[in-house]
């Protein structure tokens, strides 16, 4: 199982960087994309758990929340829950930059998948299914 479980390793990475060369939009660094993909999904959502999620250190996801805010992207309001607090939400330019993002590395990855027969194709998104849930749980 070890060598396997390093081959699926290299490769998602392989992937991942092919991925992240191929995107003609590039604007946002890796980290940048992952918290504000983040705040899409958990919004409002405190800098802590931006850390504890993507996974980053606090001082590099408040850096990131920073440049995001700075591009118009997300933008910090009072928690909810705890008005001492400050949580990150999208802005518009946000959920635009999210739905586009979003579609263009869908089919980036649609492009490669489609290298695939059908039956592979079928395989590596239900691993995709398992891959979320660990990720999830991180």
């Amino acid at each position: 199982m070890a060598q396997e479980t390093l081959q699926l390793l290299v490769s998602m990475h392989r992937i991942v960087r092919h991925l992240r060369r191929s995107r003609t939009t590039a604007v946002l660094h890796p980290t940048q994309f992952l918290a504000l993909m983040l705040v899409a999904d958990e919004q409002p959502i405190r800098i802590g758990e931006i850390a504890t999620r993507v996974p980053c250190s606090q001082p590099t996801a408040t850096t990131t929340v920073a440049s995001l805010e700075e591009a118009g992207l997300v933008r910090r309001e009072p928690d909810p829950v705890d008005g001492r607090a400050t949580a990150v939400v999208l802005t518009e330019a946000g959920a635009a930059t999210v739905e586009a993002s979003g579609q263009q590395a869908a089919a980036e990855l649609g492009n490669l998948l489609h290298r695939l027969n059908e039956e592979d194709q079928a395989l590596v998104l239900k691993a995709g299914e398992a891959l979320a849930r660990i990720a999830d749980d991180l």
